[in-house]
């Protein structure tokens, strides 16, 4: 039987009819951290001083003392439930703002889209998709849809707010980074994206702009516009970012999960060297480059991640190492040095 694009089991599906009947909210139980509680403005729970010890090479685990596990009742927000402070960032279809809930205090991301732009675009399937797979997914290195609401004219999306800014912003700036950061990285995506595969999410679109950075500087994986949950399910559909498209996707050939491999693979190059690996002067050059996997690296790139890179940039997606692999990398192990964080309240719920 075919499935639904961005079907999701049980009360969470979406209707089709358009942005006026967005998913409504179907009330849960899960193990919270204290700011997620705040965040649902119940209660405000203090966080006792972090205390740190070492996990595996190079891992430290932050663990908060707050025991603290409130509840989680129904609450439906509207704009006049914060105040809203500087831009964080514009798009196409409406900005990103610093805001913070009256009733908790807490400090959040507010997306503000605006109806008829998406509608115009015809993008309104990606906005329901969003919200849809990103509001279900529970993982420190994902970036926390927490709720949404919306108005006549707009779409508010209350996200997890991260400090440190975009990924794209600061590589920029670096041009590149090194060892340490970059296999930092490639084990918090590998962890988060092994989650999400789990879950039978496909990301289909991670790149640099889509990687956010919290406040010790973890990773953040954002915008899941692209993303689908598939269970069962072998896309067709052409996304993403040029310089990050697998050769099963430029060639029109059904793809997986296994596209996630190959984006980390063009990434862990970008981030070593300061473009991406397959980067032409025209889109024709850059599709036959990445057909043909033509690969060359710079004397900089060390040859544990040239390995690496080079085992997760296969054209035939069954021989791209998996993300276990990925995490148990010797470059990966050597060089990572992630910063986990509070251990209570991670477990996803059921």
């Amino acid at each position: 039987m075919a499935q639904k694009e961005n079907a999701y089991p049980g009360p969470y599906s979406i209707s089709k009819s358009g942005l006026n009947t967005l998913p409504q909210r179907v009330p849960y139980k899960e193990p919270t951290t204290p700011s997620s509680a705040l965040l649902m403005g119940r209660a405000k729970t203090a966080l006792l001083p972090s205390s740190a010890q070492a996990s595996g090479p190079g891992r430290v685990v932050v663990v908060e003392g707050s025991s603290a596990k409130p509840t989680l009742p129904e609450r439906h927000f509207t704009i006049d439930d914060f105040e809203i402070g500087r831009p964080l960032g514009k798009g196409k279809f409406g900005n990103v703002y610093l805001a913070r809930e009256k009733q908790s205090q807490f400090i959040v991301a507010l997306k503000v889209l605006f109806k008829s732009q998406m509608e115009k675009e015809g993008v309104e399937h990606q906005l329901r998709r969003e919200i849809e797979i990103q509001s279900h997914l529970r993982h420190p290195n994902i970036l926390r849809l927490y709720n949404y609401f919306h108005d006549r004219r707009r779409v508010y999306l209350i996200l997890e707010y991260a400090p440190r800014g975009e990924l794209y912003k600061e590589l920029q700036k670096s041009h590149h980074f090194d060892q340490q950061r970059t296999a930092t990285i490639m084990e918090e995506l590998a962890d988060a994206l092994q989650y999400c595969h789990r879950k039978k999410v496909i990301h289909r679109d991670i790149k640099p702009e889509n990687l956010l950075m919290g406040l010790r500087g973890e990773l953040k994986i954002a915008d899941f516009g692209w993303s689908v949950h598939a269970p069962s399910l072998r896309r067709k559909t052409m996304c993403g970012t040029l310089d990050y498209l697998p050769p099963e996707m430029i060639e029109g050939r059904t793809h997986d999960e296994k596209v996630d491999l190959w984006c980390i693979g063009v990434l862990c190059y970008e981030l070593l060297v300061g473009n991406p690996p397959f980067e032409s002067p025209s889109h024709s050059e850059t599709y036959k480059r990445i057909t043909q996997v033509d690969l060359k690296f710079p004397p900089s790139v060390p040859a544990g991640a040239q390995d690496l890179i080079s085992k997760l940039l296969r054209h035939n997606p069954a021989e791209r190492l998996p993300l276990a692999r990925v995490l148990d990398h010797p470059w990966v192990r050597a060089h990572s040095r992630r910063v986990l964080p509070p251990v209570h309240g991670l477990a996803p719920p059921n």
